[in-house]
């Protein structure tokens, strides 16, 4: 998988994220306040997208560019006369009646043909030793499965061998959801204009988007000023929630936080939670849990305070606690179900995740003091649908648990959603594929109730918390590679995130 967090240019991306169909509709808004026409700001995409050609591929002499009937295609034909101008050989292939494209769009195809040659139809044959392949087929409109001969050219293109660049956003991915119901374009590079679109930063876009890189094309004062519909969360944004501690300050201004689980069998579980809240910084973490695991666990990490799980211990604990996590390795029984019972009397803020999530699902109720961390399985049984209706458009479904249960819900995946339902919502914009592993969960778990008891609101600690978590797996990724990453891995990176 192409992280675009490991390339250089992850520190140029914006932290505000927009809609497409906000940005179709307010560009020529944007355009007006700069003073500029939607065909200069078309010359101007054209103009990046062929500077960074270039600059990713500078021996490249012979281009290929994939030309569909949108402003997409646009910026296509403005690529062909610069590449053209600068001694490129360059193909055109169109899609499309030429008579139904956006006047923009049309233009420049216009100025292609009327100073430099002609567009060759969907159906010819490829030239020979292409080296370079530019997308831009399909736009950020796309909202089903490419159809023919868009699907054909996409096809041919991901099978070809060339690098492809992709102009706004690979053809076929939707620009909103990050999904892809047919074919779609497999990126090197993604140039994206404007606005950072959410499609970009979850579900599939790591996929095929290769690295990504952005251009405001001169909008970034005027996007400025426009309200941020979704936050992109990176290590950057981490010294906005994470304050250095006061020299005179002690353990118990830390957050006492209470850690409820691991059922028979799934001690570990219960046990990473506690150690990654330590990590986090917790002044003190009290651990309920079966008996048998009481001695291991103090003998890895004798710092926890563990105790038998029981309705005393339990009472006294919730009694005690700044903060609540239940629910890593926790189970189904009602050792499990009693402990839910007695958590839920209590008004104080607690996280629910793992089997917590599973008995949630069972018997539903809305609050405000509760962070819900659910992975697209879980995700799927409190809403009642399949895990494919959750992906299909992960910022959705995250609204509808926001609004369904109440409180902080982080539905975790490829590009973590964060919202609350007041209507905030961010994306992680952290994290890589080798932290798809078992005890990763509960590490994140351990990472957010420790912030949430360390006096940071519910939301704000569900962003920083898997901000953390992600960025310690890259730091691993780093060190090590993807493949073979545990979840104890992070525990040694997490400090290094948290101090600022």
């Amino acid at each position: 998988m192409a992280d675009h967090q490991q390339n250089h240019n992850a520190l140029s991306l914006p932290h505000s994220v927009f809609s497409a169909d906000w940005v179709r509709e307010n560009e020529k808004i944007g355009a007006r306040h700069l003073g500029v026409s939607l065909y200069q700001l078309m010359e101007r995409a054209g103009e990046a997208a062929f500077l960074l050609c270039r600059k990713q591929y500078p021996d490249a002499r012979r281009w290929l560019i994939l030309c569909g009937h949108g402003n997409n295609g646009g910026d296509g034909y403005v690529i062909a006369r610069y590449a053209r101008q600068y001694g490129i050989e360059v193909t055109i292939i169109g899609c499309g009646d030429e008579n139904t494209l956006p006047a923009e769009a049309r233009q420049a195809r216009e100025n292609w043909i009327n100073n430099y040659g002609t567009v060759l139809s969907h159906d010819v044959r490829w030239p020979e030793n292409c080296d370079l392949i530019v997308d831009g087929l399909l736009g950020t409109g796309i909202q089903s499965a490419p159809k023919q001969p868009y699907s054909d050219l996409i096809k041919m293109a991901n099978h070809h061998g060339a690098p492809i660049v992709a102009l706004d956003i690979p053809s076929g991915l939707d620009a909103n959801t990050g999904i892809a119901c047919g074919e779609v374009i497999n990126a090197a590079q993604t140039l994206t204009f404007v606005a950072l679109k959410p499609g970009l930063l979850t579900g599939q876009a790591r996929d095929v988007i290769g690295e990504l890189y952005y251009n405001a094309l001169g909008l970034s004062r005027w996007l400025a000023e426009q309200k941020t519909p979704i936050q992109r969360l990176t290590v950057a944004s981490l010294n906005q929630w994470i304050k250095p501690r006061r020299s005179s300050s002690h353990k118990g201004e830390h957050g006492k936080l209470l850690v409820i689980g691991g059922d028979i069998g799934t001690g570990g579980a219960i046990r990473m939670t506690g150690e990654a809240a330590l990590r986090t910084g917790s002044g003190l973490v009290r651990v309920l849990t079966r008996y048998e695991h009481i001695g291991p666990i103090l003998a890895a990490r004798p710092e926890l305070m563990v105790q038998a799980l029981d309705r005393e211990s339990l009472a006294q604990g919730i009694a005690w606690a700044d903060m609540i996590a239940i629910g890593p390795g926790l189970g189904l029984s009602d050792w499990a179900k009693d402990a839910i019972k007695l958590v839920a009397e209590s008004e104080k803020i607690m996280l629910w995740d793992a089997d917590a999530l599973n008995l949630l699902a069972i018997v539903p109720d809305k609050r405000q003091n509760r962070i819900i961390t659910p992975h697209p399985g879980e995700a799927a049984r409190l809403l009642q649908c399949n895990i494919e209706q959750i992906e299909s458009d992960r910022l959705h479904s995250a609204k509808e648990l926001a609004s369904r249960y109440g409180g902080v819900v982080v539905l975790k995946g490829a590009g973590t959603v964060i919202a609350d339902d007041s209507g905030q919502i961010a994306i992680a914009d952290v994290g890589n594929a080798g932290m798809a592993s078992g005890g990763m969960g509960d590490v994140l778990s351990g990472i957010i109730a420790s912030l949430a008891g360390q006096r940071i609101t519910p939301f704000d600690a569900a962003c920083a918390g898997c901000v953390v978590h992600g960025a310690a797996g890259d730091l691993v990724a780093q060190r090590q590679g993807e493949r073979g990453m545990m979840a104890t891995d992070l525990l040694s990176e997490i400090p290094k995130l948290v101090n600022p």
